[in-house]
């Protein structure tokens, strides 16, 4: 799905299946386990970093047109097999599990984790509003299928009282308004239309260096030292506008101050990116089912949509005011690590967390997904903001901490979630927490 700045072509952003399949547990074998096995699908999405690294070496100063490309192609046609193939099952190791879908699961991952060590390094060209509206896309990626799925209706249900004891009869299931093939051949035409916004992206800069060479030399800094530092102050006092140089069309060159942000000041930012990416991308999303479900598929699925409403709304607090304090990022990691570590307890108490079958409980556990997501994005766009002036190396880095922290993060979960069983889930239509 592509993303639009006002008065920006725009840069596409391709994670858009990882939230929203997780809406169709149900129909998976995998059942309240599927969100781990995505997560380690997502994280195995890593392998694509060796295909970048070798493209790299073999060669050098040729940018990051083709494998950006490649990313489309292959988020293209993955999400186009998914539409006939996303519901076959085959045996392994004597018992079903949903192959077709994990495998181009995966093909989707390499594309999504490939994505970030590809846009960032690109976009270090390109002003800083360009990075911003990165972000911001990401999140509208996986807000738009989210909101797709809601009107789909999938997932509803009915549990009717049952005529002779007065409990609950078997769940009665209503079918979606359009089956799943159509929605995703529906994500098929997003992810179209942004690899067609990225190409006219690149018609709109034809002449740019950093876009058809990647590279990142003197011939790009065109301001002076002094020049550079009135326009950084510019954009701090009015982040929505653009500096001068970047209104006249220019590309501001690597921050002077890079090689300083880039030792330990940037050391700690990609250790903040690496931290986020790791509960957003993995711990968080592998309990998810279990934190909300005991409340209802309704809760759960608003606690899908609204958090994916989360990122593109951290994105544009980001773009009006942008915390350039480490205490400050500091401080909202804090809190976003008490509203995750509310959701992990939460998770750990399924089938019977606290406030279960109450309004109260449901509002909490959405609320607390909303802020818990909107905190931690709105940590890592500013901290990619910061390392912005650090130019390619630094976005690059950002792109790679990134995804290790989300690996690392799937590979912590997946063993509780899928090998020992620890979260305990719990039955459509059935009270296991009464007297």
């Amino acid at each position: 799905m592509g993303q639009v700045c006002p008065q920006r072509w725009p840069v596409a952003a391709l994670c858009p299946l990882a939230t929203v399949l997780l809406t169709w547990h149900h129909s998976f074998p995998a059942g309240w386990s599927l969100p781990s096995y995505l997560s380690v699908v997502v994280a195995l999405g890593n392998l694509g970093l060796l295909v970048v690294t070798l493209w790299r070496r073999l060669a050098p100063g040729k940018g990051e047109q083709v494998p950006i490309q490649v990313v489309q192609v292959l988020s293209v046609v993955g999400t186009a097999l998914l539409a006939p193939l996303w519901h076959h099952v085959a045996p392994v190791a004597g018992q079903l599990h949903s192959v077709a879908f994990l495998t181009l699961a995966l093909v989707l991952a390499m594309a999504c984790c490939t994505s970030n060590v590809t846009f960032l390094p690109f976009l270090s060209h390109l002003p800083l509003p360009f990075l911003r509206s990165f972000f911001l896309g990401q999140g509208l990626s996986a807000l738009l299928p989210c909101v797709l799925a809601l009107v789909q209706g999938v997932g509803r249900l009915e549990c009717p009282p049952a005529p002779t004891n007065g409990t609950f009869g078997p769940p009665l299931d209503f079918p979606e308004r359009f089956p799943a093939s159509t929605f995703f051949w529906a994500l098929t035409a997003l992810l179209v239309t942004s690899a067609a916004a990225f190409q006219g992206l690149l018609l709109l800069l034809p002449s740019l260096p950093s876009v058809t060479t990647g590279g990142s030399g003197p011939e790009l800094q065109l301001g002076s030292p002094g020049a550079e530092e009135e326009e950084k102050e510019e954009e701090e006092a009015l982040p929505l506008q653009e500096p001068p140089s970047q209104a006249a069309g220019t590309i501001p060159g690597p921050d002077p101050e890079a090689h300083q942000l880039f030792s330990a000041h940037g050391a700690f930012l990609l250790g903040l990116m690496a931290f986020t990416s790791a509960l957003t991308n993995g711990v968080l999303p592998s309990v998810q089912s279990f934190s909300c479900l005991p409340y209802g598929r309704l809760a759960y699925h608003l606690a899908v949509v609204l958090g994916s409403a989360a990122n593109p709304l951290a994105c544009f607090l980001a773009m009006g005011v942008l915390c350039r304090s480490l205490a400050g990022l500091v401080g909202l990691s804090l809190l976003g690590i008490l509203f995750g570590a509310y959701l992990m307890a939460l998770a750990i108490l399924s089938p019977c967390p606290p406030l279960v079958g109450t309004t109260a409980g449901v509002v909490l556990v959405v609320l607390s997904w909303v802020l818990c997501l909107c905190v931690f994005s709105y940590v890592k766009v500013a901290a990619s903001s910061l390392l912005h002036g650090g130019g390619q190396p630094a976005l690059l880095a950002a792109g790679v901490a990134i995804q290790v922290g989300s690996l690392l993060g799937a590979g912590a979960m997946f063993p509780p979630t899928s090998i020992y069983h620890v979260f305990q889930s719990r039955k459509d239509c059935v009270d296991p927490c009464g007297p």
